[in-house]
């Protein structure tokens, strides 16, 4: 099945001020999954083209001081792929980063819809702090759009 966009219901409730959000959801059949495990299909593993999408980004953003990956200290179980674990509870991970242009939230939620099937959403959520922060969210967007259901729908490759 391929991902399909959402909206998202209440992004204040996830991150104050938030400015933009999106969701996209896939149905997964037979894999009873949690929102953990979830999680690491979505981030845990890269496609080639995002990775190289993403040593890109990382060279343009590096001359304005932006974080271009996972914290040096930051333990792995603390993370999955770069990204820092905030919370965790029964069907929701929680993943995030503030830095001093922007702070996001990502949401890996799973709900069981019965007959093993089970919906699968990876939600972003974006609070701004400043023209630099607004900048690049319009420049990253049409790569977010593309990128973002192409990581979710790696759920169903086991």
């Amino acid at each position: 099945m391929t991902p399909t966009a959402r909206t998202f219901p209440d992004p204040e409730g996830t991150l104050a001020g938030a400015q933009f959000a999106d969701r996209y959801a896939l149905t997964a059949d037979g894999l009873a999954l949690t929102a953990i495990a979830a999680a690491e299909r979505v981030l845990g593993r890269t496609p080639g083209w995002v990775g190289r999408l993403t040593r890109l980004r990382n060279l343009a953003v590096r001359p304005f001081g932006l974080k271009t990956g996972a914290e040096p200290d930051a333990p792995p179980e603390s993370r999955i792929g770069i990204f820092p674990l905030i919370s965790q509870a029964h069907g929701r991970v929680v993943l995030g980063l503030d830095d001093r242009h922007l702070d996001f939230r990502i949401l890996v939620e799973v709900n069981d819809l019965g007959a093993g099937r089970q919906e699968v959403t990876a939600s972003t959520i974006v609070k701004t702090h400043n023209l630099l922060g607004r900048a690049y969210l319009a420049i990253i967007m049409p790569f977010h759009r593309i990128i973002v259901p192409a990581m979710l729908a790696q759920v169903l490759i086991k």
